[in-house]
């Protein structure tokens, strides 16, 4: 290893002023870095920019457990009339209201399935006709339920929505009343509490920990595995490359050039892999030690979360290792668009896919950012339930693996056969 200035004598160099007016010179780092610019900008800002007018069939569940009976002269309980007004007061486009049973909401809940629930309770209609008799002690309450494990800001959408449409639908109700109390010559007072009747009470159906980041500690845990993987796997790129003479090694002034090792494209792409592997172990421990131990984020299925956050940063460092063989000195821009860029606005942890354009749940069926975040959020926050994002979470892992390791061998071997080696580095003489 030698360093400037170590007292050798220095051949003339060039200004950097006189070469920078070289205009080939500035191309193609120009246009890199303005397209990176450009569609980072375009990528990350456009899936939040408005989330409300993106908003598409977000899954909330309207739980009915009214029987009635009837008001006197209504066919129906209040319950049902009410569960129609919520249904026909929001855009079926933007919110899917799910009708199911107490039991049904609950699971649907756990599973994370559902942002949210409107629940009428049992007696609804009993306690609002009560309003008009020395009998009511209290206005009848309709309960919101919000998911936090799905992320703040789809909790918040879901009881935003719910909300809105549980006072629009009392105001329907209220109005039916008004013009029957009036009818009686009712008190002024009596009509203005039947004109808004029922208040709306807020609690989480599913609670999670302190610890849990309002619901966004999964999309942080998750995007801290996959860049250690990232940057690990360009680590270990310009490492291995570096210490078999394929690329200078340079530390501060300090410089280095080892001796070129003889060894085929496909060779260094599994000396590489096997690495990225290894490394993983620890950087994945690391990982878990930090958030876990130190910072003391909730976390429950220790085991289980250790080897998915293994598998998974071990997917995604094999993918950049085949796309750096495939691509050489531009794949760590491919790569970072791979599984950083792309994935983050599809992943669906912070904004519900249901509240983005359509070209982010199209990125969302496939990008490994979102597999693995809906992975992590089952084991934290759904008990590891399959159902909750775990059993999808495998699948995709298991997919990546083939892909990487297929694409990777795929294209060195026909490198290697096209008779496309590396470029050799030999030592001035």
């Amino acid at each position: 290893m030698t360093a400037a200035g170590s007292g050798q004598q220095q051949p003339p160099s060039a200004r950097a002023l006189a070469v920078a007016r070289h205009g080939r010179l500035w191309i193609v780092p120009t246009v890199l870095s303005s397209l990176v610019a450009l569609f980072l900008s375009l990528l990350y800002m456009g899936g939040i920019v408005d989330p409300n007018d993106s908003l598409r069939r977000l899954p909330i569940a309207l739980v009915d457990s009214d029987q009635g009976p009837p008001l006197p002269g209504q066919q129906q309980p209040l319950g049902a009339q009410l569960s129609r007004a919520v249904v026909t007061s929001t855009p079926s486009t933007a919110v899917e209201w799910r009708r199911l049973s107490q039991a049904q909401m609950q699971d649907q809940l756990a599973s994370a399935r559902i942002y949210g629930a409107l629940v009428i309770p049992a007696g609804f209609t009993t306690s609002v006709g009560a309003l008009t008799t020395p009998r009511a002690t209290a206005r009848p309450t309709l309960t919101v339920l919000t998911n936090p494990g799905l992320g703040s800001l789809g909790s918040s959408l879901a009881s935003q929505i719910s909300q809105t449409a549980a006072h629009q639908s009392s105001l329907v109700i209220g109005r039916q009343l008004s013009a029957q109390a009036s009818a009686k010559g009712a008190e002024a007072t009596l009509r203005a509490l039947l004109a808004d009747p029922v208040t709306v009470t807020v609690r989480p159906g599913h609670p999670i920990g302190r610890h849990s980041g309002l619901g966004l500690t999964a999309f942080y845990y998750t995007l801290l595995l996959v860049l250690a993987a990232f940057v690990g796997g360009n680590i270990i790129n310009n490492g291995v490359d570096a210490g078999l003479g394929y690329t200078d090694n340079e530390i501060g002034p300090w410089h280095s050039r080892r001796p070129t090792v003889p060894i085929s494209r496909t060779q260094t792409l599994l000396l590489k892999m096997i690495m990225s592997a290894a490394i993983a172990v620890l950087t994945t421990s690391l990982t878990m030690v930090a958030t876990i131990a130190v910072l003391g984020m909730d976390a429950s299925h220790i085991p289980l979360l250790w080897i998915f956050s293994y598998c998974a940063s071990l997917a995604v460092g094999l993918g950049v290792q085949a796309i750096n063989a495939a691509f050489g000195g531009i794949g760590q821009i491919v790569s970072m668009f791979v599984f950083v860029a792309l994935a983050l606005p599809s992943s669906g942890a912070t904004v519900p896919l249901q509240a983005v354009p359509g070209f982010y749940r199209f990125l969302a069926l496939f990008e490994p950012f979102r597999q693995v975040a809906g992975g992590v959020r089952a084991v934290l926050y759904f008990d590891a339930r399959a159902d909750a994002g775990l059993s999808r979470g495998w699948t995709m892992i298991a997919i990546g693996f083939a892909l990487a390791l297929a694409f990777g061998f795929a294209m060195t071997t026909y490198y290697d056969r096209k008779g496309l080696r590396r470029m050799v580095f030999t030592e001035a003489g």
